[in-house]
């Protein structure tokens, strides 16, 4: 009988949508709102027995919408833990979440998410059949909650976690952005340069009726090849940094090459080795304020670095842990923490109060990625002007070296 209770609930729930509406109320006074029902006949039913006389009525589109992103996940878990502490029911607070939200796709996922807390599932197993948007580490936490009897403050908690998470990654995008773009429209540059500005300048040259330097030749040399294997050269390009990116996303031994270069670069590596510190850290303490046991909370926290050599560590510490030995100690065998977090580790072992200890560890080194990101550009913009100018330069200069010859001679 459940059973046929429960698939009645979800069959009339997939039918339902949402329908925005106008109206007017007994006072003759404009109103508004939306209302989920499985039809527009039921709205106007239900709005008539509220006084109100339906204008307009409208159901709203479910279909399409764009991808749903890690802030769209954050903004609901704030929305929903701040009307649950404001004493909202929990499939109410889904109804205005999801009737507010402009994505059709994140309004299907939080309607079925809600259908399943409807039908008796728990808000963590609704959570856990959507892998792709609430990961080990959500629903853990929120497992922790519904078991403890603390869901409204275990959300908030994973709000902010997860709005450090973004602005730390946020932060790492912003710094890389500008060397980026530079390089990209100084290849955009070159190839402009080499495809049509070159070629005019061969022409002219022609008839000079001298040897060329031979800094000239060479640039005529590569602006030829460019112009003759131009789809080959691009398409060979644009096919390897495809292919690149592509095989750092899909496979573990280009993640773990990758990222053990990039923490071992200059400048940068120093920043994203701070920025995998914070969110290793305060994934930690999030876990460990939750009351999530220590060895089942490290299989959350690797991935949450961000960083295949931290995630390897990770393991690593997991398996010491489980045998008996103390974190800090397991965490220094890795050699990937700082001093500074392994002190903090173990005072906060000792003292009992590893969360509050790791929570003070990720705001240091987020106030320390944020202070590296503002002073990045400055640091930056010199190495970029000496790199396009000799780019640049060199190939101006090699172009007007025949000019400047046939000057001295007259």
């Amino acid at each position: 009988m459940a059973t046929l209770n429960t698939r009645l609930a979800k069959a009339k729930a997939a039918k339902e949508a949402y329908f925005a509406w106008e109206g007017k109320d007994k006072t003759g006074k404009l109103v508004r709102g939306e209302m989920r029902a499985v039809s527009d006949t039921v709205v106007n039913s239900m709005l008539r027995r509220q006084g109100i006389l339906v204008t307009k009525l409208k159901k709203r589109s479910t279909a399409g919408g764009k991808a749903i992103q890690q802030k769209d996940i954050a903004v609901f878990t704030r929305q929903l833990a701040a009307m649950m502490s404001a004493g909202v029911p929990l499939l109410q607070a889904f109804d205005i979440v999801a009737r507010g939200h402009p994505n059709p796709r994140m309004m299907r996922l939080l309607n079925e998410v809600r259908t399943d807390v409807e039908t008796g599932t728990s808000l963590s197993a609704a959570f856990r059949k959507h892998p792709m948007h609430f990961d080990a580490l959500y629903c853990n936490l929120v497992e922790a909650g519904e078991v403890g009897g603390i869901l409204e403050a275990l959300l908030d908690r994973l709000a902010i976690y997860q709005e450090k998470t973004l602005a730390i990654k946020a932060k790492i995008k912003s710094a890389l952005m500008y060397p980026t773009a530079v390089v990209i429209v100084a290849f955009i540059v070159l190839a402009i340069i080499m495809t049509f500005v070159i070629p005019s300048f061969k022409e002219t040259f022609k008839s000079f009726g001298a040897d060329l330097p031979a800094p000239t030749l060479a640039v005529m040399a590569m602006s030829d090849f460019v112009v003759s294997n131009w789809i080959v050269l691009f398409g060979g390009i644009g096919g390897g940094v495809y292919f690149f990116f592509e095989s750092w996303k899909r496979s573990e031994k280009m993640q773990m090459t990758m990222d053990r270069l990039l923490l071992r670069a200059p400048v940068f590596g120093s920043l994203i080795e701070k920025s995998a510190i914070a969110r290793w850290t305060r994934t930690l303490s999030t876990m460990s304020a939750a009351g999530v046991p220590l060895v089942e909370a490290l299989d959350s926290v690797g991935g949450a670095s961000g960083n295949a050599v931290f995630a390897i560590a990770t393991d690593k510490i997991q398996r010491e842990v489980q045998t008996g030995t103390g974190l800090t100690t397991a965490m220094q065998g890795t050699g990937v923490f700082t001093p500074m977090v392994l002190q903090m580790a173990a005072i906060g072992e000792e003292s009992g109060s590893l969360d509050h200890m790791l929570g003070k560890a990720a705001e240091f080194y987020e106030d320390e990625v944020d202070e590296m990101v503002k002073g990045l550009s400055s640091l930056m913009e010199p190495f970029i002007i000496v790199f396009l100018g000799t780019i640049i330069g060199g190939i101006v200069i090699s172009m007007y070296l025949p000019i400047f010859k046939i000057g001295q001679v007259v």
